[in-house]
């Protein structure tokens, strides 16, 4: 049992689907030497079906091959998310990498509970990691319900000043040095504890009240920018812009008046917008953004590679930074497609002779292979989660012993 695995292996139920004997054996052999006591097998996505339908048969993780007679991995996929069955999957194949991501991400538009994929043959590490990433369907559903709020609870909670940024670092990658932060705002609920975005951004949104949150985070910001300052920390922060902040007529020096307050200079505030952004026709964003970066302001496209942009349309932006969205990022190191687009990436930056920046770093080895491949800055759970501003001067000194 892991930190991240409340279930013992010993009490999971597993099921093979896989057409190929040996291959079905020698995953099942596996799995008991992990310590798995309940596997069962099926020849074919049909014989899987059946048994995951089954009332009396409970299947905590299934592993299905792509490529079966009768029902094949793809169409059973298709039928579980139709089902009421609460199966976690672990996709496997020895068709290649590419197929496997393509129903990846059929997968996960249907809905499963996709633990992760793999190529043939399996190992027991690739195991061990997929099964520790399981969850119970009771522990899942806890984690991702929400509290419901009106506009007026969150409004209320503006006004109340229960919302601020929470700040994770940015690192250069070369020198493991700790350059920037992101702002990420939470909602330090009174009785909800401390809350996402999710919570609250989809209801202001919807109803245009953007603003005053944006605000408040962007003061916010600056404040703590200014804290670090005069403790020696000469960090930079990065800060999310809406699309109606963008559309502000006067953005620019409403945004230097918060700064001037502070006594800080542009080139330590970064705006960052998303890819989807950048591909504006409003004259008063393109104004605004040719203003924030002629004044000194630093520039981030956010989210690269999920708007389907061109060259030519990124380069209406000013921008300093191209931040490499995580769907890249997660599993390149594993994954020879997700490696390519990773490097093509990382290539448009280099030869626009912009820095980039990888988000979603989650392993030694993610870290590792943008190191290689000439990443700017990276990003992500393995460096650190967003934090309080007073506990960034702490973690940089831990950081720092490293390097």
């Amino acid at each position: 049992m892991t930190k991240d695995n409340p279930v013992p292996i010993a009490d999971l139920h597993f099921l093979i689907a896989e057409d190929d004997e040996f291959q079905r054996h020698w995953l099942h052999v596996m799995l008991q030497k992990l310590g798995a006591q309940h596997v069962v097998e099926a020849e074919d996505g049909k014989a899987a079906l059946d048994i995951l339908q089954a009332k009396d048969q409970r299947i905590d993780i299934s592993f299905i091959d792509l490529n079966m007679p009768k029902m094949d991995g793809i169409e059973l996929v298709r039928h579980l998310a139709n089902s009421e069955s609460q199966t976690a999957i672990v996709l496997t194949s020895a068709l290649g990498s590419a197929l496997l991501l393509s129903v990846e991400t059929m997968s996960e538009a249907y809905g499963v509970n996709l633990l992760g994929t793999f190529e043939k043959p399996a190992t027991p590490e690739i195991l061990q990691k997929l099964i520790d990433s399981y969850q119970p369907p009771a522990v899942r559903l806890a984690r991702k319900s929400l509290p419901v709020f009106t506009l007026q609870e969150i409004r209320d909670g503006i006004a109340a000043a229960q919302f601020e940024p929470f700040f994770q670092p940015k690192v250069e990658l070369a020198t493991g040095k700790v350059k920037a932060v992101e702002a990420f705002v939470r909602w330090r609920h009174p009785q909800h504890g401390i809350l996402t975005p999710p919570a609250f951004i989809p209801v202001l949104e919807a109803s245009g009240h953007m603003e005053d949150l944006t605000w408040l985070v962007v003061e916010r910001a600056v404040a703590a920018c200014r804290g670090w300052h005069d403790q020696g920390l000469m960090l930079g922060v990065s800060i999310n812009l809406s699309a109606t902040s963008l559309a502000e007529p006067g953005l620019a020096e409403r945004i230097l008046s918060h700064i001037g307050q502070h006594n800080i200079d542009p080139q330590y505030l970064t705006i960052e917008i998303t890819e989807l952004m950048a591909m504006t026709d409003v004259p008063v964003c393109l104004e605004n953004l040719a203003r924030l970066r002629m004044k000194g302001f630093g520039l981030s496209i956010d989210d690269y590679g999920t708007a389907h942009s061109n060259v030519q349309q990124l380069l209406r932006i000013p921008f300093l930074d191209l931040k490499i969205d995580r769907s890249f990022v997660a599993g390149a190191s594993q994954n020879k497609q997700m490696h390519i687009a990773l490097s093509s990436c990382l290539e448009l930056a280099r030869k626009l002779r912009r820095n980039s920046v990888a988000v979603g770093v989650e392993t030694r080895e993610d870290w590792d292979l943008l190191r290689d491949l000439g990443c700017t800055y990276a990003q992500g759970f393995y460096i650190a989660k967003p934090m309080e501003r007073d506990a960034i001067p702490g973690w940089i000194e831990e950081w720092s012993q490293f390097f």
